[in-house]
């Protein structure tokens, strides 16, 4: 299957009540995945946590960890589906939040891990 991206919603999106999401990212860095993937076009990520405000972000270390994994899933996942990892997007205006640290998700396709 040919991948476009990757689609990345936080916890609080309302489509991740049902099963929006094909991995869940903790923010400990603990990585949970779905039994399938259930979009043809994206796969979609959702970290832990409430990006909306800068209070209800998660803590700098906490989201350092949850980044880090995030940036080694999307690594892991573009080799195995011959895809770049270079296509991220936010699922919409709101999710994954205002705040979420775009900046601090750093992927070094050639380079391995940040």
């Amino acid at each position: 299957m040919t991948y476009k991206g990757f689609i990345l919603h936080h916890s609080r999106c309302s489509s991740i009540n049902g099963k929006g999401f094909d991995f869940w990212v903790g923010q400990d860095g603990s990585i949970y995945a779905a039994p399938l993937l259930t979009d043809p076009n994206y796969i979609h990520l959702c970290l832990e946590g409430d990006y909306s405000t800068a209070e209800s972000a998660p803590e700098p270390q906490r989201r350092k960890d949850q980044l880090f994994a995030t940036g080694k899933l999307i690594l892991e996942l573009t080799s195995r589906y011959r895809m770049t990892p270079l296509l991220i997007e936010p699922h919409s205006n709101s999710c994954p939040g205002a705040f979420f640290p775009w900046n601090e998700l750093v992927i070094y396709p050639s380079g391995g891990y940040h």
